[in-house]
């Protein structure tokens, strides 16, 4: 549901949650911003001059009691996932394994990919270079910007990679960006990457962080060469080295969190450099069990693998203290026969509110705010991506909004994806937390099963 022209929409009678806030409340958004937020009872006159009013109680899972909700009752209305590591394989020239490809379609495009982000409540995606061909010019990433932003679902931004067709050979169009001079306005890139093959010459990829330090973005650093750890100390010798901005994605192991943890320490009083990381829902809920019983080979094989369960609690608990700076996807979805075949990835857009939230919040072990929830998944990936106009519930701000049901359990179907992926390592899980509306920039973009 998109509306046109000026509209002023009231959202009243929610739970309102961000990084520093969890009360009850209304807000009201006029023309794509927050115009006005409250906490408490809204006033009386609120919704005067009104185009549309979402009131949370009718969507409340306790709307059936013979009471007043109380707050746990009401829905949740958060700022709009931002993930900064997703794969949507647009564009794409046949698959990414070595044996041909038999499908007729593709196994996702920027559509589909799109409409699984809004299904779950993603409004701002950051997409990597490991596309055919790959993504490794300013004009190959306006392109897909361009084609995005004529969708209206969500606002994309493509990574351009380190070097020229991924190959690493010799740097990639990133050497003819201007910090000043973005090209048609679009502000492009936000991030650089090689995805995950890395850069094995280290002159090279200091080269390359060089040129990511000029245009003030951070470098994400898969670090899948020679096993995470080791790269994971690579990467923050050489970021180090060259006092640019290191983002570590993907962290699934106890000892890569605690190299990060440590060399964030140094990161307080260094000239220049700075680090932060990511970690994916598949490694906060799944674990090498799940692999094997998938097919550790086949459809249960990501990069990095799922780990031990001691990983995983130490990712868990590396999100609590605040080594984990954000929640990001991986979203790598594939065609079953592709993942028969060995391709690695799994489709995790439309479960990562709801793994995150049933692994890390209300758990006995673990017990995580669902405020720390929403730093990790919309405000610190804004800062991550120099974001400032989106990530919180506050006034001036962009209206990049997701309302979701946290009673609600829910059994993981992927036959019912938006996404053409449908390996899941969470499939037939119930999973607490359901995303109800998502709205970028004040227009509805996805409502579910609720009646709104």
């Amino acid at each position: 549901m998109q509306f046109g022209g000026s509209v002023r929409i009231v959202l009243k009678n929610f739970r309102l949650v961000d990084e520093e806030t969890d009360a009850p409340g209304s807000l009201v958004i006029e023309d794509g911003i927050i115009s006005s937020l409250r906490t408490g009872q809204g006033p009386a006159n609120m919704e005067d001059g009104a185009s549309m009013v979402i009131d949370g109680r009718s969507l409340c899972s306790g709307k059936s009691l013979n009471r007043t909700p109380s707050q746990d009752d009401l829905p949740v209305l958060m700022p709009a996932f931002v993930d900064i590591h997703a794969h949507f394989r647009d564009p794409v020239l046949g698959g990414e394994v070595s044996h041909p490809i038999e499908t007729p379609h593709p196994m996702e495009v920027l559509e589909s990919a799109s409409l699984a982000a809004v299904a779950g409540g993603f409004v701002t995606v950051v997409c990597m270079a490991n596309t055919k061909p790959p993504i490794d010019d300013l004009d190959k990433a306006i392109s897909i910007k361009k084609r995005s932003d004529a969708l209206a679902l969500i606002d994309l931004y493509p990574v351009m990679s380190l070097t020229k067709g991924m190959e690493g050979r010799e740097l990639s169009g990133i050497t003819d960006l201007f910090r000043a001079d973005r090209e048609n306005g679009y502000n492009l890139p936000l991030m650089l990457s090689e995805d995950g093959k890395d850069v094995d010459d280290d002159e090279l990829f200091l080269a390359a962080m060089g040129e990511a330090k000029r245009l003030g973005v951070p470098v994400s650093c898969h670090c899948d060469l020679n096993g995470e750890n080791d790269a994971t100390a690579r990467a923050i010798a050489l970021g180090k080295k060259a006092a640019c901005h290191i983002h570590i994605a993907h962290v699934s192991t106890a000892e890569a969190a605690e190299i990060i943890r440590a060399a964030k320490k140094y990161s307080a009083a260094a000239d220049g450099f700075s680090l932060t990381c990511e970690a994916a829902p598949h490694h906060i809920g799944a674990t090498e069990e799940d692999a094997r019983r998938m097919g550790g080979e086949s459809f249960g094989r990501v990069n990095p693998p799922l780990r031990s369960k001691a990983d995983r609690q130490a990712i868990i608990a590396a999100v609590q203290d605040g080594t984990v700076d954000a929640i990001a996807t991986d979203h790598a979805p594939h065609t079953e026969t592709d993942k028969a075949a060995g391709a690695p990835g799994f489709s995790g857009l439309e479960t990562a509110f709801a793994v995150c939230l049933s692994q890390m919040c209300g758990e006995v072990a673990h017990n995580i705010e669902i405020q720390r929830l929403s730093a990790v998944m919309s405000k610190n990936p804004t800062r991550i991506l120099g974001l400032r106009d989106r990530g919180a519930i506050t006034e001036g701000l962009r209206a990049d909004l997701v309302i979701a049901d946290t009673q609600t359990i829910w059994k993981v179907d992927p036959g019912k994806f938006k996404s053409r992926g449908k390996c899941s390592p969470f499939t037939g899980r119930e999973l607490r937390g359901k995303i109800i509306m998502t709205i970028n920039a004040g227009r509805i973009v996805f409502t579910g099963d609720k009646n709104v």
